[in-house]
């Protein structure tokens, strides 16, 4: 098991890693829109997926993966209706890589935070 941590990315908040590799696959801890400093974003839901697309960027280049290798993605939301514009900036990410995806609507987010995502990815050997 391996501990993953980019400076590219928003440190833990707490007691837990940016992602794990464990058996050649990634685990990323959930990614909200927060910059590399720690610093919120406290935009639109398309200025926060943005921020934390380039978080989920950052710690798959530090394992050794991309979002080409993505197997698995979890899309935490605090409003179903910013669903369409969420799966618009998505799909921009993924382009015709299309991992198997989860979103749910939650009561609530860390520091109240308009979207989260976490994602599972192959390590590239």
């Amino acid at each position: 098991m391996k501990i993953v941590h980019t400076n590219s990315a928003p440190a833990a908040i707490g007691p837990y890693s940016q992602g794990i590799i464990v058996n050649n696959m990634f685990y990323s801890s959930g990614q909200i829109p927060l910059t590399a400093e720690g610093e919120l974003v406290n935009g639109t839901v398309e200025e926060q997926t943005h921020q934390v697309f380039k978080n989920v960027k950052a710690v798959l280049a530090e394992a050794g993966a991309s979002l080409d290798t993505v197997v698995k993605a979890t899309v935490f939301i605090k409003d179903m209706n910013d669903f369409p514009a969420i799966n618009d900036i998505y799909g921009e990410y993924f382009g015709e890589h299309k991992p198997a995806r989860s979103c749910v609507e939650v009561a609530r987010l860390p520091k109240d935070v308009l979207i989260e995502i976490e994602v599972i990815a192959l390590v590239k050997a």
